[in-house]
């Protein structure tokens, strides 16, 4: 069953409200009718089975069945700051982390990234990315859609990292340390942060800032990966030694 978000005014205790393209979505692309069923979150990522009962062009009138009972979100809650990839590769990021239970992805203008961006370049892709965590959240089932941030330099989030448990620093030069043994020391996390680097890594200047207390650096294994793997690979293994039982 298609799922949609809502904004919590978009509903009361009997009605809900779909405007705009997701409307047009629903009447013309996915052909609903009046009677058909759809599922619903809110921004409280609450879920409800809803029917439909009237259709127009750009809103559809629902009126709520039930509350569903869904468990698709982490108990993790895991923020990624994304070192500023070239080409499309972000699109991939924000995809597969969005499907993998990610709550925030940072994207961050680092010293080797080899993109630049503008205002208004950066405006444009930021839109575009949230609209891919949009569609990502929907065909994975999640309750909730995450936000992709607007584009920061590292310079200017450093303070941000003090707000979470552990921040977790995938690195190539790092040999003693790998991110199972550093979960087995951790107890009760509840929010992480993960910073990968750019395609050139980071750099000097970089890993000066990112000397923080609380930021700790592990090995991924004896392969290098990709930028767009490396986040992957880690938020994946996160979310495993926290979804299941150790």
């Amino acid at each position: 069953m298609p799922t949609f978000y809502i904004k919590n005014e978009q509903k009361n205790e009997q009605d809900i409200i779909i405007l705009g393209e997701d409307a047009k979505h629903i009447k013309g692309a996915l052909r609903h009718k009046i009677g058909d069923k759809l599922d619903i979150c809110d921004e409280s990522g609450n879920k409800y089975e809803a029917e439909i009962i009237k259709l127009e062009d750009e809103r559809v009138l629902l009126q709520m069945l039930f509350q569903k009972e869904c468990n698709t979100e982490p108990r993790l809650k895991v923020d990624l700051y994304q070192g500023l990839p070239k080409a499309d590769k972000m699109d991939f990021i924000v995809q597969k982390s969005t499907e993998l239970g990610v709550s925030e992805i940072i994207p961050v203008e680092m010293e080797r990234s080899i993109v630049k961006l503008d205002e208004k370049s950066a405006s444009k892709k930021v839109e575009r990315w949230n609209k891919i965590a949009y569609e990502a959240s929907k065909q994975s089932g999640r309750q909730k859609v995450p936000k992709v941030l607007n584009v920061e330099n590292l310079k200017n989030i450093i303070e941000k990292f003090s707000k979470y448990d552990i921040v977790i620093l995938p690195y190539e030069k790092e040999n003693k340390q790998n991110l199972k043994q550093l979960l087995q020391k951790q107890q009760n996390l509840t929010k992480v942060a993960i910073v990968i680097g750019p395609e050139g890594g980071f750099s000097e200047n970089d890993l000066a800032l990112l000397n923080l207390p609380n930021i700790e650096k592990v090995t991924l294994g004896a392969r290098i990966l990709r930028t767009e793997t490396a986040g992957m690979a880690t938020l994946a293994m996160l979310m495993y030694e926290n979804e299941f039982e150790r």
